[in-house]
């Protein structure tokens, strides 16, 4: 795969005479236009966020087919078969660079490249999902006839010990060495002789999911190595800052303009905080009102926050120095801190209209001693937490489902509960951004306030 400047893309052959689902077993023959490379990953990360958001919320296999078939949908579909495929191959590839880079990376690539396989599988043809076992190169030949009948009454203890509705014996099966449909295996889904399981076609999947996660894994760290020798320097002007900022990338609105729910002025400051700001803003809102003073992350954090829900420039000045001399006197700051504050609204340096924070970015940040800013569901204790909580006035059960999401490392889903806890209706899209959690708070609050008569 060669990355190009615009021009015309050559299709692979291959590509466009393959109807089932991609292996990626190999990097495709074909050349690709610059911008693509970081729109189809783009893309391809949309589809896989949403399927690690429904894993992280329990979803039934079921819900999880439809939920893969509507990510794809939404984000992967093209008119042009042709294009549709390459945009699949070419987004897999360019994501393999962006989450081979460290053990974290991989290990979350990995298991959603995986789920993504397994739900697109399933929700396949079994004509299709054949096919698919044949371009792995899989040996097995389905065993049918007399065989199948010998073993009629094992197959059948078997389906029946699963609770199927329908406990019939499939006419299709394959004979398989067990070690190779563990998950089978483990839940006592299959029929065992003689060490080889006797898997029912309608379990496909599992003979082809161990196969497409061990040659990925593999795959992964011989990129990494790749990477690490050769492209990350060879490519460092043109492909090497898009592959290192698309793993930290927040795919939503940016949150540069206020609009009608986010347009606070100083006399609504602390009553909104309370009813509005995140657990992450509110934290840092308490802080700087007890010490009257935030570290530099801790005011870039909030300030930007404040900035993104409609605080305006003179505004948010006061309000720092309000807080600020307090503690360091009107000269100090106005010589040390009103800048940096101009800076983000931007009045000051290279004029750049900086952007609230994200939550991967708040997530990922690396708040030391003193300071405040960062994640609360990943930077603080459990104790600490579990106080935060309660001052917002989460149950306990509502509190259990929290820390449970914690405990997974499911950050974003932990502060979704939360606000689904606080205000009583559902998320579906999830909280991704703080000001995100602001506006959708402040669109409820408003709906449930009667009009002015006029």
């Amino acid at each position: 795969m060669e990355v190009i400047r615009s021009q015309k893309r050559t299709v692979s052959n291959d590509v466009v005479s393959n109807p089932t689902i991609p292996l990626y077993l190999t990097a495709p023959f074909m050349e690709v236009r610059l911008e693509e490379f970081e729109l189809f990953a783009i893309d391809r990360l949309r589809v896989l966020k949403g399927v690690s958001d429904g894993l992280a919320r329990g979803k039934n296999p079921k819900e999880m087919d439809d939920l893969v078939d509507s990510l794809w949908k939404e984000h992967m579909r093209h008119s042009d078969v042709s294009e549709m495929l390459n945009k699949d191959i070419i987004s897999h590839f360019v994501l393999r660079l962006v989450y081979c880079r460290s053990d974290e990376l991989k290990k979350w690539f990995l298991s959603m490249e995986t789920a993504l396989f397994r739900h697109r599988f399933r929700i396949k043809s079994f004509q299709v999902q054949r096919a698919t076992v044949g371009d792995f190169g899989l040996s097995y030949k389905p065993v049918t006839g007399a065989q199948v009948e010998s073993l009629k009454e094992k197959l059948g203890q078997v389906i029946r010990s699963t609770g199927e509705k329908s406990p019939n014996v499939e006419t299709v099966y394959y004979k398989v060495p067990f070690e190779e449909v563990p998950d089978l295996v483990a839940g006592r889904r299959v029929f065992i002789q003689k060490g080889y399981a006797f898997v029912a076609g309608s379990q496909l999947v599992s003979m082809v999911i161990t196969q497409f996660r061990s040659h990925l894994s593999k795959a992964l760290i011989l990129t990494n190595r790749k990477w690490m020798t050769t492209i990350r320097e060879r490519e460092k002007d043109r492909l090497t800052p898009i592959v290192e900022a698309l793993s930290t990338s927040y795919l939503g609105p940016d949150y540069s303009q206020s609009n009608e729910y986010a347009d606070i002025s100083l006399k609504d400051i602390d009553q909104v905080s309370k009813s509005s700001f995140p657990l992450c803003m509110r934290h840092l809102f308490e802080k700087l009102r007890e010490d009257h003073h935030l570290k530099h992350g801790g005011r870039m954090q909030l300030g930007l926050f404040l900035k993104g829900v409609g605080l305006k420039l003179d505004d948010a000045l006061a309000f720092w120095r309000a807080e600020f001399t307090k503690k360091v006197g009107a000269e100090k700051f106005d010589k040390e801190y009103a800048y940096s504050i101009r800076h983000n609204y931007g009045k000051e340096g290279k004029r750049t209209d900086y952007t609230p924070y994200a939550c991967q970015k708040i997530i990922s940040s690396a708040p030391g001693v003193g300071d405040h800013h960062g994640c609360p569901y990943r930077h603080f204790s459990e104790d600490n937490l579990r106080a935060a909580l309660g001052r917002m006035g989460l149950s306990s059960r509502g509190m259990e489902d929290v820390m449970d999401k914690v405990r997974n490392k499911h950050y974003q889903l932990a502060c979704t509960l939360t606000f689904e806890a606080v205000y009583g209706t559902s998320c579906d899209a999830g909280i991704n951004h703080p000001n995100q959690y602001f506006e959708e708070s402040q669109k409820i609050l408003k709906s449930k306030t009667p009009s002015a008569p006029v």
